[in-house]
């Protein structure tokens, strides 16, 4: 009998499990090979950006990046560009450039020995009987099952926990796709495109070693496939090269356009994460809510168990606060005037010297 089951071992699940895996008996679950040395299987749709707030987080928990997880270059630039209105300009932002796989196996290796880490395996479904979660999963081609009192969905926007707790569950949902391209050379600047013939939402391009990825959010039943190419050959005519076409991935996001799109969990069920909603309705960045979710949801551990969703709904106030205000501030990257108005009057903005 565990404490505590969480499913999925990403930032957000991997860091809730090292900060009360000491206290709580904790079964972390994971479909990737994120333990010891073994690679491969199923990668995160990821652009692999570190933005502000979520180094900041990352001081927080009194973590640096180790170098190994960094790849070159790091971004210090933002290059904006609105193609339908021909508008481009250049913001200073510090970005950390990561490999995204090699930061959730850093994270993993960071978790104390009590904790029971199951990598490469697929959850199948959860039953709640008498108290106590039954949690069923496949690992190795057989069929486990384990009992927890609290169960903990840090699974993503596609979360099997939250589909199951709320299949009516009502989230804006898009389609995130990226294919990386070989770059031997290129500007050092993470793209941010907004493209209405695309997405309501946003496309980037981020350079990533000798590569560089372009990725979008389609909204689906959309022909995301269509829609992506078709963004490729006008980018082509905006100056983008593109070359050999070295890998596609995929995934679904979320995107909350208001506090009701977040949920908490039920009962003794939990959810933190992209599972729950947190993530930036302007710019999807999810690390940062990843971050401040689990400590939320450790704090709430810790404090109260016996209440856990009411003390979970009170340490994540400052987080319902932030999605109001990204959504607050989403008309002007969103809007086609107010985004022109904000990009035209050279606000924040910066000139190069090519």
């Amino acid at each position: 009998m565990y404490d505590l089951a969480i499913v999925g071992a990403g930032p957000a699940g991997a860091t809730l499990a090292r900060l009360i895996g000491k206290n709580f008996k904790v079964l972390l679950l994971d479909r990737r090979m994120l333990c010891g040395e073994v690679e491969g299987g199923f990668q995160k749709c990821c652009g692999g950006l570190i933005a502000p707030d979520a180094q900041q987080m990352l001081a927080t928990l009194g973590l640096g990046v180790p170098k190994e997880v960094l790849v070159g270059p790091q971004l210090f630039t933002v290059r904006t560009i609105d193609l339908q209105q021909n508008i481009e300009k250049y913001y200073q932002r510090h970005y950390i450039n990561i490999d995204r796989e090699k930061f959730d196996r850093w994270l993993v290796s960071l978790l104390p020995p009590s904790v029971d880490v199951r990598c490469g395996a697929l959850f199948r479904k959860y039953q709640w009987e008498n108290g106590v979660y039954r949690i069923h999963f496949r690992q190795s081609g057989k069929e486990y099952t384990e009992e927890a009192r609290y169960l903990v969905g840090a699974d993503g926007a596609f979360s099997h926990v939250r589909r199951q707790l709320k299949p009516d569950f009502v989230q804006r949902t898009y389609i995130s796709l990226q294919e990386w391209f070989a770059a031997p050379s290129m500007p050092p600047y993470y793209s941010a495109i907004f493209d209405a013939e695309t997405s309501d939402f946003y496309s980037w391009t981020i350079p990533k070693e000798d590569a560089l990825i372009l990725g979008a959010t389609i909204l689906p039943h959309q022909n995301a496939a269509e829609k992506f190419a078709s963004l490729k050959k006008r980018l082509e005519k905006h100056g983008f090269v593109f070359q050999k076409s070295l890998k596609r991935n995929g995934a679904f996001i979320v995107r909350p356009l208001s506090t009701r799109q977040v949920l908490l969990g039920q009962d003794n069920l939990a959810l933190i994460g992209e599972a729950a909603g947190w993530i930036s309705p302007t710019s999807a960045e999810g690390l940062s809510y990843a971050f401040r979710s689990a400590v939320a949801l450790a704090r709430s551990l810790q404090e109260n168990p016996a209440q856990l969703l009411q003390a979970y709904a009170r340490n994540s106030r400052s987080l319902f606060m932030n999605i109001r205000l990204k959504n607050l501030k989403a008309p002007f990257m969103y809007n086609p005037f107010l985004r022109k108005t904000a990009m035209k009057s050279g606000l924040l903005s910066m000139e190069l010297y090519e």
